[in-house]
């Protein structure tokens, strides 16, 4: 009996500590089982970076390699113009052309322009319209005496040597001065002609600063060209201040510019190688149909006597030597008084012939002929300085006596 008691005492204790048992090999074997699945999913991470890694690797390794092989290909292909090769250029017509984007070589269209380009580019030219004579040779930069005669297109004989201009292949040609009533048709024709753009650029006494403005753009030579501007533009500041005094006064001159072997031409107002004349007297020679060469309209003697100026100028080569012992010219007042004189020239006139930049040097030159009480600069002084600014020729006292020779009183 009192065993049987003692077993139902430790039944419970016994079934308590086989609870615990198994509970604790129960836990056992969850702990196990976490740990286990913990290993596991540390290992597929592992792995996962591993493969990450390698992925990474695989394809920096083909970025390399395929830049490579684009860096290769791009060293092998043929480079292409990253630059623009060409630029438009609007002339004085209003013409818009395709140039070169850098002019190295050009062409002038005759005497006129060349005048006008030589001060600025003469490292450019690639010829002269027409042999410079032996006097006028010297105001030129010797090593561009000997470059190709090209010809002309407007004036004298008014032919233009397609042929060389071609062989010479400028990257333009270059036209300056008036503006001739064809002139679009002109350069539109040439230019399909030739293949060699051809531009046209407007130049009167006034506007010779734009001009020169204009080349700059063209020829890409701005400094230059804006020196040689504003040269200009003093100079016609000064001229055009003094006429206006000069006209206040009531002081302005009537003259007559002859012409030819008999001096019975002459440039006639409305002319284009009027300009300077107009500016600085006035021109008696009014005549309704006005020949625009610079040859000027013929009249007669008789003429002449009526229009009776006080001053005569005589162009180069006409009969200025002469004309004083001449009877039928004694009868004009300028010649009676002794007040004729002969335009300067060097290495083309003054005047006009043709009517260039050079006749800047006219219009100071008439104001100390016809104004000498109004001048206020040294003639000599600013044509020494046209000439070393323009030709970059250092005028001698000889050179300048001979400029002026049968020009001043």
């Amino acid at each position: 009996m009192k065993k049987n008691k003692k077993t139902k005492r430790l039944l419970p204790i016994i079934l308590l500590l086989v609870a615990l048992v198994f509970t604790a090999c129960g836990k056992s074997s969850e702990e196990k089982k976490e740990s286990t699945e913990a290993k596991v999913e540390e290992k597929v991470e592992k792995k996962v970076e591993e493969k990450t890694e390698e992925i990474v690797e695989e394809k920096t390794e083909e970025k390399v390699e395929k830049k490579e092989k684009e860096t290769k290909k791009k060293e092998e292909e043929p480079v292409e113009e990253t630059t623009d090769t060409t630029r438009e250029f609007t002339d004085s017509t209003g013409r818009t052309v395709t140039i070169p984007a850098e002019i190295t070589k050009i062409a002038v269209s005759g005497p006129l322009t060349q005048i006008y380009v030589l001060p600025l580019c003469p490292e450019m030219m690639v010829g002269f319209a027409s042999e410079f004579s032996e006097e006028a040779s010297i105001y030129i930069p010797e090593e561009y005496l000997d470059l190709p005669k090209l010809g002309q297109l407007y004036g004298g004989k008014g032919e233009m040597d397609l042929e060389a201009l071609l062989a010479a292949a400028p990257d333009v040609v270059i036209d300056v001065g008036e503006a001739k009533k064809t002139i679009v048709e002109d350069m539109d024709s040439l230019t399909e002609q030739t293949g060699i753009p051809f531009v046209h650029i407007d130049a009167t006494v006034a506007t010779a600063p734009e001009a020169y403005r204009k080349l700059g753009e063209l020829t890409g030579n701005t400094e230059k060209a804006e020196e040689l501007a504003e040269w200009c533009e003093k100079t016609y500041t000064m001229i055009t201040e003094m006429m206006e005094k000069v006209d206040a006064e009531g002081d302005r001159k009537t003259l007559l510019y002859c012409l030819g072997d008999s001096g019975t031409n002459v440039i006639a107002e409305g002319s284009f190688h009027a300009e300077s004349i107009n500016l600085m007297s006035t021109n008696l020679a009014v005549i309704e149909d006005v020949v625009p060469s610079g040859g000027g309209n013929e009249v007669d003697i008789e003429q002449i006597m009526n229009w009776d100026p006080e001053f005569i100028v005589f162009g180069p080569e006409s009969i200025y030597d002469t004309v004083g012992s001449e009877s039928s010219w004694s009868g004009v007042t300028a010649i009676n008084t002794g007040n004729f004189y002969q335009t300067p020239s060097g290495p083309y006139g003054w005047l006009s012939s043709p009517p260039s930049v050079q006749r800047y040097l006219g219009l100071l030159w008439l104001g100390e002929l016809l104004y000498p009480d109004y001048t206020e600069y040294d003639l000599k002084a600013e044509v020494t300085d046209y000439y070393e600014l323009f030709y970059d020729c250092d005028l001698t006292d000889e050179m300048y006596d001979d400029l002026v020779e049968n020009a001043l009183p």
